[in-house]
């Protein structure tokens, strides 16, 4: 059994879910409120079977693992196997948090982040990348500068979880329950924690069925980038002069120009050394986004006013211009994104 922690009990809960059903113990990183709910009452994850017109409710005080949530500061990370990102990069600028970051990577505890934007860290064991040259594209890049690139890992979070608006914090609904995928770590230890887990979820299952959503663990460092040409042809697309889209629109609005993205960021992720067996074809992609019928996160929280999102797009398109890739709607989209957010600081202001 391995002790886990996450930070993040909104996404995070869909990951720690797995893991109690696999047997292993979790706590979640949340705000005072959130922790008190989900120690009073636990979690709910609603979770779409195959073949099943309803999800079904899965409620972690019905799992064999023991979950407990705890705010930032009261957390030891040395009582922890693992530690999970699944929070967003902007949320680690809290000072609380960003202090709870130091102190896992003291604690030398492998790390697996589940963010869209991968940390920097991660990016460094990719020699094709001056990471320098892409730091602004961080909330605060020096959050990052503690880890050992060693000790992190990078998960695609290709599944697709939200909140319900009108429902409590502790519930979260799969509207697409894909898998986990994730790049090993370096260190072959490491990886036994992972390789493990995934066999421990491969192997639950519920009535006779098999529970969708699993973790599957990579030799290659590439395969969580196979999100990248999803988000830059989806999710950040979404954001527009005026109010958010859906990514089924963003991607089905003008198809050709959604097929024309998603190859200049494949092209840009077979520069740095993925093979094609890493990434996601289009077709399968534009299929999978019929069903994506709300705007992305990135594009409700701008149209809410937020001041700072995750910013792939920003890195993607740095990562492209030190390999001599472009293409001027990734150029667009990245102007239009710079510009909502400044307007969204200074009402703030």
């Amino acid at each position: 059994m391995y002790r886990i922690l996450i930070l993040g009990a909104s996404y995070g809960s869909l990951f720690a879910t797995k893991c109690l059903f696999a047997d292993h113990d979790v706590t979640l990183v949340a705000r005072t409120a959130t922790a008190e709910l989900i120690n009073a009452k636990g979690t709910e994850v609603r979770l779409p079977f195959k073949g099943e017109a309803a999800a079904r409710a899965i409620r972690s005080e019905d799992l064999p693992g023991r979950l407990d949530a705890s705010t930032p500061e009261l957390v030891d990370p040395a009582d922890y196997d693992l530690a999970v990102l699944a929070m967003q990069d902007p949320q680690y600028v809290h000072p609380s948090l960003r202090t709870l970051l130091t102190r896992i990577a003291e604690a030398d505890i492998p790390t697996l982040s589940l963010m869209n934007m991968p940390p920097l860290p991660y990016l460094k064991r990719i020699a094709a990348i001056d990471t320098a040259a892409v730091e602004s594209a961080y909330a605060n890049a020096r959050v990052w500068d503690c880890f050992d690139p060693k000790k992190m890992t990078l998960c695609s979070p290709d599944p697709q979880a939200v909140r319900p608006a009108d429902e409590p914090a502790n519930v979260l609904r799969v509207g697409l329950p894909t898998n986990f995928k994730a790049a090993a770590f370096a260190d072959q230890e490491d990886n036994e924690i992972l390789t493990r887990l995934a066999d421990d979820i491969e192997r639950v299952r519920i009535d006779g069925l098999d529970v969708p959503v699993k973790l599957r663990v990579h030799d290659s460092l590439y395969v969580p980038f196979a999100k990248w040409p999803m988000l830059l042809t989806g999710n950040y697309r979404c954001i527009t002069g005026g109010a958010p889209i859906a990514i089924r629109d963003a991607v089905h609005g003008d198809i050709e120009l959604s097929r024309e993205i998603y190859a200049c960021v494949e092209q840009i992720v077979r520069r740095l050394g993925a093979q094609a067996d890493d990434l996601v074809s289009f077709d399968k992609y534009a299929a999978a986004a019929e069903r994506l019928t709300a705007p992305s996160s990135a594009a409700r929280a701008v149209a809410s006013g937020a001041a700072m999102i995750e910013r792939v797009d920003r890195l993607v398109q740095g990562i492209g211009r030190q390999l001599g890739i472009s293409h001027p709607a990734i150029d667009r989209a990245v102007t239009l994104i710079d510009s909502a957010i400044a307007k969204n600081r200074l009402s703030v202001a």
